[in-house]
């Protein structure tokens, strides 16, 4: 199985929400996980993953996370050209470099071009940003090329975005 996780914050909570899929080309999520945390850690400029981490980490809890072959994230995994760690690495070392991550990114960071591939989708001259760790990037980049839509943004990972910005329930 595969997962793209995202968070969202509103106040004092964050909405944690999962979209499990078990092929790059699904149409349709296997299902969609979602998880509250209440105060979440203060956004620290340069310091993202200390607020996103926790919440992911709670999220996975609700997996078999022995089911799950990829994480995808919101993000970045290298954050400049020196592979300064972004959330997805830290997602990566978090479950001890056993699960590859790719990171998804709708824009780019100023000298960060030696870890990245950009891929174009649909009719799109908008490209979409990809890193990846524990997975070669040139896969990581087909693997998000292929996902089901015509549109720039892949429907399972609209649909993730969707979800997570949704009120709660």
């Amino acid at each position: 199985m595969i997962i793209a996780v995202d968070v969202y914050y509103e106040e004092n909570k964050a909405k944690s929400v999962g979209v499990i899929f078990q092929c790059w080309e699904d149409s349709t999520p296997h299902e969609v996980i979602v998880s509250y945390t209440e105060n979440p850690h203060e956004y620290e400029p340069g310091f993202f993953y200390k607020r996103e981490l926790p919440c992911i980490q709670e999220l996975m809890k609700l997996t078999d996370i022995n089911q799950i072959h990829t994480i995808v994230v919101d993000g970045y995994v290298y954050l400049n050209n020196e592979k300064k760690p972004g959330l997805g690495h830290y997602v990566y070392t978090n479950f001890s470099g056993k699960i590859p991550v790719i990171g998804v990114a709708k824009n780019t960071f100023r000298d960060n071009e030696a870890f990245v591939k950009k891929i174009y989708r649909g009719n799109s001259s908008k490209p979409l940003y990809i890193t990846s760790v524990g997975i070669d990037l040139a896969d990581a980049a087909q693997h998000i090329q292929s996902m089901y839509g015509e549109y720039r943004f892949p429907h399972l990972l609209k649909l993730l975005d969707i979800q997570t910005k949704e009120a709660r329930q």
